[in-house]
């Protein structure tokens, strides 16, 4: 295993990652899902429907409740955060930053925007 994959997967086991199936039921019961993907996947694949954007170069410093440059809607360490990427990898890289950040509910979409995308089309 590479050290990436090692890191990957001790990310993951701290993380109870959010399915495709699950991430509006999740959005309806208050989670702040949040879109990580760059501004060239978001224009060619299209936005996530109810999510807030946020580069991933600033994410911890937007979502952080202490930080001085924190977005209004990071008020609470206790905030379920879905993390979402184009994949699924570098969203759980980042949840558990955030994780260690004390936004101890964070997590991700497993599969990222495409494996929602793919759900969403298969729905009647």
């Amino acid at each position: 295993m590479s050290a990436i994959e090692d890191l990957l997967a001790r990310a993951r086991d701290r993380l109870d990652r959010v399915s495709p199936e699950g991430l509006a039921a999740e959005a309806a019961a208050g989670a702040l899902v949040v879109d990580t993907r760059p501004v060239e996947q978001r224009e060619r694949d299209g936005p996530l429907p109810g999510a807030i954007v946020v580069d991933r170069n600033v994410l911890e410093w937007r979502l952080d409740p202490t930080s001085a440059h924190r977005l209004p809607v990071a008020t609470d360490h206790d905030r379920r955060i879905i993390v979402v990427c184009n994949e699924g990898y570098s969203s759980s890289l980042a949840a558990a930053t955030l994780r260690d950040l004390g936004l101890h509910r964070a997590t991700d979409l497993v599969g990222g925007y495409h494996a929602w995308r793919q759900h969403r089309a298969e729905q009647p």
